[in-house]
């Protein structure tokens, strides 16, 4: 393969790589936002993110991003190939994450809360010095884990047009006869991404057995 085909790989890679960590960046929070939609007193939004995550959890990505990228400007709301393809990372991901965040909030000790209502502590207050930095901690290796999915779903996104490191692997296959050199290259890329996730992933996981031993 030539220096030009590995470039376009790189390219490719790239491309990949950042819209996966803004659908990321995106995704994290827009779960926590809606996990704590979900067990809230508020029966109405909690029935609407409770639907918003069954659907998006068993929506294929490329039905979702071919969905916004095709039937959203049928009806007036134009967004280009690559707003459609981050904003259906996103919501795949943040489905998946309202989910992770939720049994992390359920599964909060409740000793805890009692000990920080009975010093006057307020919801929002405790929330934010107590329970948000402990739910981060022991949900980052499930978030971690989701996160690898993510990255190994996003070839869905080149079916609107993204020249994504699948997208060009494809083309470089095509024109040149020689499919093994770039499937290798792609192949590699790929697992040094997400290997790099999981072995983030082994580490956490590691430290929080430390700590729970202590």
């Amino acid at each position: 393969m030539t220096a030009d085909g590995f470039q376009m790989l790189l390219e490719g890679a790239w491309i990949t790589v950042w819209i996966s960590l803004l659908a990321i960046a995106l995704g994290v929070p827009l779960g926590l936002l809606f996990s704590l939609i979900r067990v809230s007193r508020l029966p109405v939004l909690s029935q609407i993110i409770t639907l918003y995550v069954s659907v998006g959890r068993a929506t294929p990505l490329i039905t979702l991003v071919l969905f916004l990228f095709v039937a959203l400007p049928a009806i007036g709301l134009d967004i280009d190939k690559y707003t459609a393809s981050v904003l259906t990372l996103t919501l795949n991901t943040a489905s998946f994450n309202t989910e992770i965040w939720r049994s992390t909030y359920l599964s909060f000790p409740k000793s805890q809360i009692e000990a920080a209502q009975a010093m006057g502590m307020t919801r929002g207050l405790y929330f934010r010095r107590i329970m948000l930095p402990q739910m981060f901690y022991t949900a980052l290796p499930a978030l971690l884990n989701e996160m690898t999915f993510l990255i190994k779903a996003s070839p869905a996104i080149a079916v609107v047009g993204i020249v994504d490191l699948t997208r060009v692997t494809n083309r470089i296959a095509s024109q040149t006869y020689e499919p093994l050199p770039p499937i290798i290259i792609a192949g590699v890329i790929y697992m040094l991404s997400i290997g790099s996730l999981v072995r983030l992933q082994r580490v956490l996981e590691d430290r929080r057995k430390r700590y729970a031993s202590a």
